[in-house]
């Protein structure tokens, strides 16, 4: 109780120095002022309710985990924090160059994606769960219908899609074991839906509105937010040192560090990987489905990429989306398709694919590592040739077929639980089915790979040698 009070105190302490410098940049009294009355707005007040009601409820669960939990949820304060600050600029403010705005933002989030890198941790699932959702908070980009991103209440629920794959896996792993992980991951859930999907229903459904006249944002003002109390220490100098930049400049970006990246160059939505019209292949002046551009592979990625060729993410013919040879891509989306369409997805590493419309059949085809969202198909989703594959279906899919396939997970919602699911030749295959009610845990099923066959009666019967648990 103490340590809190004492936060308080020092959250208050930074607020006032804001005021009074004009986020240190040399802002005059009037400035303080206008911040002022920014920050008692109805839509601000309402923000600072959410993260006290949510983001409270989050790192109070990870205070009693502790460890790298507690250190990627008090990231999610403090982004939070900053994006509580950006919203008090967009109230005072006309609309600034995006990429500067956001920057503050985009060094917040990079630090939860720098957790998930090098050596894999016991807790990876509950840092890719944060370092995933927090792409949630960059609907405060957008400007439009024709900005390449999804409505700000789309783009939230979208975000947390992503993550809940992660998040899954955190309430399978502890469900038995501690309900403190447990809690913290429903907490992080709620955060997201309803809290920031539904504060962003209530006041920004069709984005931020900007002030007529507000006055021009300075990058000094952008970029010098005020200090979050409490929050984790930077990662070290040693990151962010030149030789350090050089090094990993040929490296790949995964995730939101890809996204921000391009967000900080000028390219306010590009890293986003919405599939615009340009990207098809009728309509490519090159022909060759590679989407956007390809970035420096380091020597290790070359090597993959001599072997398996060029990325692809594009629609052949009108008729059949193309996903090929995509490394570590996490956040490859396909929007735009109907029900006379179909997927196959081959050769892919490390990565996550969401298909956000009904398509006809999906295919998933020598995939390691491979995550997919889908919502609904007509026919068939098909896993063939594949090695740890996590599939998650929101909407319906009569047939489900697992071929030739070591490790895989299905996630399964109300809707889908009637789909008949086949196997052949394949080993570790868990289906997770809902809890009866809400707020009940997923329950899992492991389907069996064993089987005894008896004579009997002039023919053979078939049994399996183990059977489905929860």
């Amino acid at each position: 109780m103490e340590e809190k009070l004492i936060q308080r105190l020092e959250s208050a302490l930074n607020r006032l120095e804001a005021l009074s410098t004009g986020f240190r940049g040399g802002a005059s009294p009037r400035d303080g002022g206008d911040m002022a009355a920014a920050s008692s707005d109805p839509s601000i007040v309402a923000f600072g309710d959410l993260m006290d009601q949510y983001v409270g409820r989050v790192i109070i669960a990870a205070e009693k985990i502790g460890g790298q939990v507690l250190d990627v949820t008090n990231i999610v304060r403090e982004a939070f924090s900053v994006q509580k600050q950006l919203l008090i600029l967009v109230k005072q403010s006309q609309k600034p160059d995006l990429a500067v705005f956001l920057k503050p933002l985009n060094e917040v989030i990079t630090k939860a994606t720098v957790m998930t890198e090098g050596r894999r941790s016991d807790f990876f699932n509950h840092l890719k769960a944060v370092a995933d959702s927090l792409s949630a908070l960059a609907w405060i980009a957008f400007t439009g219908k024709d900005c390449g991103m999804s409505m700000p209440i789309a783009h939230v629920e979208e975000s947390w899609q992503m993550a809940e794959f992660y998040s899954n896996k955190v309430l399978v792993e502890y469900r038995n074991k501690d309900p403190n992980h447990v809690e913290w991951a429903k907490a992080l859930k709620e955060l997201y839906v309803p809290g920031l999907r539904d504060y962003v229903k209530g006041f920004y459904p069709l984005g931020p509105v900007w002030s007529p006249t507000g006055k021009n944002i300075a990058p000094s003002k952008a970029t010098a937010l005020p200090a979050t109390p409490a929050a984790p220490p930077p990662p070290p100098t040693s990151l962010f040192s030149s030789e350090s930049t050089k090094a990993s400049s040929s490296k790949p970006k995964e995730g939101m560090s890809a996204v921000f990246q391009e967000l900080s160059s000028g390219s306010v939505t590009a890293g986003l990987r919405k599939v615009t019209a340009d990207m098809k292949t009728k309509n490519r002046s090159d022909r060759t489905g590679v989407v956007g551009t390809i970035e420096k592979e380091s020597h290790a990625g070359s090597h993959a990429f001599s072997k398996t060729g060029p990325p692809k993410l594009e629609l052949q013919m009108g008729r059949k989306w193309v996903v090929e040879n995509q490394i570590g891509k996490k956040d490859l989306t396909i929007g735009d398709c109907d029900a006379r369409q179909s997927v196959y997805v081959y050769g892919c590493k490390d990565s996550v694919l969401q298909i956000q419309g009904k398509v006809n059949n999906i295919t998933i085809d020598k995939c390691t590592k491979m995550g997919v969202v889908f919502k609904d198909v007509v026919a068939a989703f098909e896993i063939v040739n594949c090695n740890g594959v996590e599939v998650q279906c929101q909407g319906s899919a009569p047939t489900i077929s697992v071929d030739n396939t070591s490790g895989c997970q299905l996630y399964l919602c109300n809707d889908s639980l009637e789909a008949s699911i086949s196997t052949a030749k394949s080993s570790e295959i868990n289906v997770l089915v809902p809890g009866a009610g809400p707020d009940d845990d997923w329950v899992e099923h492991s389907l069996p790979q064993q089987y005894i066959h008896v004579f009997k009666d002039g023919r053979f019967e078939t049994t399996s040698a183990s059977h489905s648990g929860g």
